[in-house]
């Protein structure tokens, strides 16, 4: 194991401390579960990627990992990550979501407010002869994002479902450290303006 491959084990393992401390993080995990990703430099597989094996699923009301960080326990974030990798190669971390009309409509201007970049993938308008094939969706959904940001990577943004598809959302981040606090804050922020809601 090298020094990048120690740094990025050290790195994940404290952002997962963070979000299984989270206890708003387990109202955003999708039926799915989430996962928490992050490339190599030179990543070009999802051997490249080190991800949760089992995902983040949700224990006594509490996000926790099933397992441990593994290179290659990841196949849709890792191969999400380094598809948008080619348009902004800063992006080497991320975490997957819930999503639903409300949260939609709230995230948007969640990013409106920091400045961050978001975008709508629309799982309609991808052509047949892609769902047809499997694992040939994220170049088109990944392209679809990053044009509907105006060719920018977007920081968040969400797929609408498809078919057999849960819809989820992304946030995406230099390293999980990053991605794990800024989830966290958007989880509490969400969570606070849910009970605001209600009153």
């Amino acid at each position: 194991m090298d020094d990048e491959m120690i740094d990025m084990r050290g790195r994940l393992c404290l952002a997962l401390d963070q979000i299984e401390e989270c206890r708003e993080f387990a109202s955003l995990i999708p039926e799915v579960r989430s996962n928490l990703v992050y490339a190599k430099k030179g990543a070009r597989t999802r051997d490249d990627v080190l991800a949760v094996d089992g995902r983040i699923t949700v224990v006594q009301g509490m996000p926790r990992a099933a397992g441990k960080p593994r290179f290659g326990a990841s196949s849709h974030m890792a191969r999400l990550l380094i598809e948008l990798r080619k348009v902004d190669p800063s992006v080497r971390a991320g975490i997957d979501f819930a999503n639903t009309p409300h949260l939609a409509a709230w995230l948007e201007e969640y990013c409106r407010e920091r400045d961050w970049i978001f975008s709508v993938i629309d799982r309609r308008g991808e052509p047949d002869e892609i769902k047809a094939v499997e694992g040939a969706s994220m170049p088109w959904k990944v392209g679809e994002a990053v044009r509907a940001a105006g060719g920018r990577a977007p920081k968040i943004f969400y797929e609408t479902g498809a078919v057999g598809k849960e819809p989820v959302s992304v946030l995406v981040g230099r390293d999980p450290l990053e991605v794990a606090g800024q989830i966290c804050t958007l989880a509490r922020d969400y969570h606070e303006y849910r009970q605001t809601q209600d009153r």
